[in-house]
């Protein structure tokens, strides 16, 4: 899991310069097809009854994990091959926090859904 420059210049800010940060009341978690970056970008997939899910999290130590099940809406037509993940301030645009490559990239075709186990989606710092 990696934070883009948008997370990461917000935490410097907050903890080194003591610039106000207030982190985002819900979190929401995007599917791609292509990779975003340090930057963001990458290819969202869109469509199709697409939309990014909220997602709440649970910290113990230096990790965060997803602390219920996350399904999003069944595909009605291709989302193509996901193959990397992210963590938005908003429900449409805003800003990608944390990205990530899936361990296993996964095709969703008509009639499929993606689904994130709770607990199966960590982000630790160490």
């Amino acid at each position: 899991m990696s934070f883009t420059n948008f997370l990461e210049t917000e935490i410097l800010d907050h903890v080194f310069a003591g610039a106000a940060y207030t982190a985002p009341s819900t979190k929401y978690i995007g599917l791609f097809t292509a990779a975003p970056g340090e930057t963001g970008g990458g290819t969202e997939v869109s469509g199709s009854a697409y939309a990014r899910q909220t997602m709440a999290f649970t910290t113990s130590g230096d990790t965060t994990s997803n602390n219920a099940a996350v399904e999003f809406p069944t595909a009605t037509g291709s989302w193509g091959t996901i193959t990397h993940v992210g963590i938005f301030d908003a429900v449409s645009s805003g800003n990608l926090m944390v990205y990530a490559t899936l361990t296993t990239s996964k095709t969703i075709t008509t009639g499929d859904a993606f689904r994130v186990p709770s607990g199966d989606f960590d982000i630790t710092l160490n």
